[in-house]
């Protein structure tokens, strides 16, 4: 590891930090942490001179810890697990019918669009947590950067819009936001969801974790067929 690759890991650590806290300090949607870093780290990216490529070292590190990230959500898993038992046959239909209708639209609409075949294959794994999009999207010849962007971009729009259009909806019950948020925005929306209690937050780790696994199955079907 070179020192600009250490520097960048320890700016990435500073920033999000001072995002966290300027996310508590303003609550708000659009304040979400990972949100707020991204454009701050791509100004000081901007400004600096320091090009993606110089970059990518240090991002390339922080994703590796997605992996234990992600492990770490089945703590509220774990403490809710007496809900999830009691709904979990509406919740694993609710969840397969989301999941497929996100992938599914997200094809049909890459197609219409005739976007290329990369393309559509970032596209219809968006919708998962980022390390088992870039395995699944390998596997169907996509191409992981463009599919890493995408899946940030849907997290973020999940993230900060879910709540905003469950509530407009009159979706209050705990578990059905939760699930809603974790099928579509994984580990962003999650993140975010949980601050609205341990509820949301545990059914969205459910939600989250079962649609990276039903994903990669639905789309080696779909693609054998469309």
């Amino acid at each position: 590891m070179n020192s600009l690759t250490l520097i960048s890991i320890l700016l990435t650590i500073v920033v999000y930090m001072g995002a966290r806290k300027f996310a508590h300090r303003v609550p708000s949607p659009f304040t979400i942490p990972i949100l707020t870093t991204t454009i701050i780290i791509i100004c000081i990216l901007r400004f600096s001179g320091i090009s993606f490529d110089e970059y990518a070292q240090a991002k390339d590190w922080i994703t590796s810890l997605l992996g234990p990230a992600t492990v770490a959500l089945a703590v509220p898993l774990y403490k809710n697990r007496e809900i999830i038992k009691e709904k979990l046959m509406p919740a694993i239909l609710g969840l397969f019918i989301g999941t497929l209708s996100t992938i599914v639209s997200a094809i049909w609409l890459a197609k219409a669009l005739h976007l290329s075949e990369s393309l559509q294959a970032a596209s219809a794994v968006k919708a998962v947590t980022t390390p088992v999009a870039i395995e699944t999207v390998q596997m169907l010849g996509g191409d992981t950067t463009l599919t890493a962007a995408l899946v940030v971009a849907s997290g973020l729009f999940g993230a900060i819009f879910g709540p905003i259009l469950l509530t407009m909806m009159n979706i209050s019950d705990p578990f059905s936001r939760g699930l809603s948020i974790g099928t579509v925005s994984h580990a962003i929306g999650t993140s975010q969801i949980m601050g609205e209690g341990p509820i949301q937050g545990g059914v969205s780790s459910v939600a989250m974790g079962t649609a990276a696994i039903i994903t990669p199955v639905i789309l080696a079907v779909l693609y054998r067929f469309l």
